[in-house]
């Protein structure tokens, strides 16, 4: 008899260990750090992420699998090829950025803000999203799912005495709660008709379900894309958002922004691209339909925010990125009519870590300007030029890559590339609908450009432009704005990295 006994690839899954591990940590040392030494949590979490980071630069040179089935190391569990490296870099390295945020945003908050629990949610959401796109069977995939969301939840609403925060919390965990039920309903009906949670596995046995069984299969493929669809803020199921952005701290704002879509795609694709491919025929309309209704509302929405509203900079940049989840959307579908669907699937990599490095640069400004104007509406930014012209040439730069405009290179690059999947898969139909979109967006982003050029309507504060920048802040500007020039000067790098070889 064979033995049961596994040996783990403890390097494969180094990167989700450590910030697990280092989230434990912190909450170890919160029980014995007095409270005025409580600030080196945060530079503990920080220097996790950078370790957890640092941890994928030895898994760059081949695939690593582990938690393989006995007697058949082809169906794993856990993988680390081409896909996993590219979401667990941007996963990684937008906590790091946002953990940045956090260091300034805690300092800030008074007390308001528990910086013990702050960090041990943090650091545990993040090892769930690092953790969400190595996972190869279904049940792997939902308990990632589910420990990415399930911190975040209390992260939006741990403001103490703040209602908004408790609001958007509910809004947050209702909707997410919701999208869990449905999607493991779709999974168990998947499993019933399958006898099996591997995706490889999954792909192989749904082709040829027995008659009987065949209805129960394509309604837990329905059931389960309908799930991922609340997870990814699609269309209709993109009504949290708004609230949500604005009751969170900032920096959960923009940790939400960015590795919240990376743990919704990475497990969308997981499941249709690798589990489901012999249902393309399905989920590739219906995810068409979804990107078209998606990126029109999300940029509908971000067009009516009047400058002049509480909040109206961070409601913006929530429809913005409900616009920009319809673009990310696009290859997905796209690879469902594709004969190369890594091509496509590689286009929505490109995608996300340009969106995923421009958008956090955006929020990092959005949260130096909150500190000033505690309302933080789009008209505050009037004449930032005047009192902070770095600051507003990189805010102007990352509306401009978000937007697609030169000179941010490579948010042009990344939206031709999203064209091009959907060309080459013959959804000619959604590219002219992402066209007009894309000119929708240009409106509100050239507005809010322009704004930070204009004439300030008062004189700028002489003490507020020579204030120094919180470091954690500058560092974070600083790292955003020269990734974003980088690969603006040399697009490729990204585009070579994401087209080939990632399953």
């Amino acid at each position: 008899m064979s033995s049961l006994v596994q040996s783990v690839d403890w390097l494969a899954i180094a990167p989700p260990t450590v910030a697990a591990v280092v989230g434990l940590v912190v909450l170890v040392a919160d029980l014995f750090l007095a409270e005025s030494r409580k600030p080196v949590l945060g530079w503990i979490a920080v220097a996790g992420l950078a370790a957890a980071a640092l941890m994928l630069l030895p898994l760059l040179d081949a695939e690593r699998s582990t938690f393989c089935l006995v007697g058949d190391t082809e169906v794993c569990s856990y993988t680390a090829d081409r896909f996993t490296l590219v979401i667990q870099f941007l996963v990684l390295g937008g906590a790091l950025l946002s953990a940045l945020l956090s260091v300034t945003a805690l300092k800030d908050s008074g007390k308001r803000l528990p910086e013990g629990e702050y960090w041990f949610l943090f650091l545990s959401s993040a090892a769930g999203a690092a953790l969400l796109p190595a996972s190869r069977d279904l049940a792997t995939l939902v308990v990632a799912l589910e420990v990415a969301s399930l911190p975040a939840f209390a992260l939006v609403g741990l403001r103490h005495g703040d209602r908004r925060s408790s609001e958007a919390a509910l809004k947050f965990f209702l909707s997410s709660v919701t999208a869990t039920a449905v999607s493991l309903l779709g999974i168990s009906f998947v499993y019933a008709a399958t006898g099996t949670l591997h995706l490889t596995r999954v792909a192989e046995r749904i082709q040829d379900v027995d008659g009987q069984l065949a209805t129960l299969a394509q309604t837990g493929v329905v059931l389960t894309l309908v799930g991922f669809a609340f997870k990814t803020a699609a269309v209709p199921f993109h009504f949290w958002v708004p609230d949500t952005y604005v009751g969170a701290p900032l920096p959960i704002a923009a940790y939400l922004s960015v590795i919240g879509k990376a743990v919704g795609f990475s497990g969308l694709i997981l499941v249709t691209v690798v589990a489901l491919p012999s249902y393309a025929d399905a989920w590739a309309p219906a995810l068409a339909v979804l990107a078209a209704l998606t990126m029109t509302a999300g940029n509908l929405g971000a067009l009516r925010q009047q400058s002049t509203r509480a909040y109206s900079a961070v409601r913006l940049l929530a429809w913005s990125s409900v616009g920009q989840a319809g673009y990310l959307l696009v290859p997905i579908a796209a690879a469902g009519y594709s004969d190369d669907p890594e091509k496509s699937v590689g286009s929505t990599l490109a995608y996300a870590l340009m969106y995923g490095a421009v958008n956090l640069g955006a929020f990092a400004v959005a949260a130096l300007v909150g500190r000033a104007h505690r309302l933080n509406r789009v008209a505050d930014y009037r004449g930032l030029y005047a009192a902070r012209p770095l600051t507003a040439l990189l805010m102007g730069f990352f509306l401009l890559c978000l937007a697609g405009l030169p000179p941010g290179v490579i948010g042009l690059f990344a939206k031709v590339t999203v064209f091009a999947a959907a060309v080459h898969a013959g959804l000619g139909w959604l590219a002219v609908v992402m066209a007009v979109n894309v000119v929708i967006a240009l409106v509100y982003y050239l507005r809010w450009t322009a704004l930070l050029f204009r004439a300030p309507e008062t004189a700028p504060d002489g003490e507020a432009v020579a204030h120094r920048l919180p470091a954690p802040l500058t560092v974070a500007l600083a790292l955003t704005g020269v990734l974003g020039i980088a690969l603006s000067g040399a697009p490729q790098l990204v585009l070579r990295f994401t087209e080939t070889g990632l399953f």
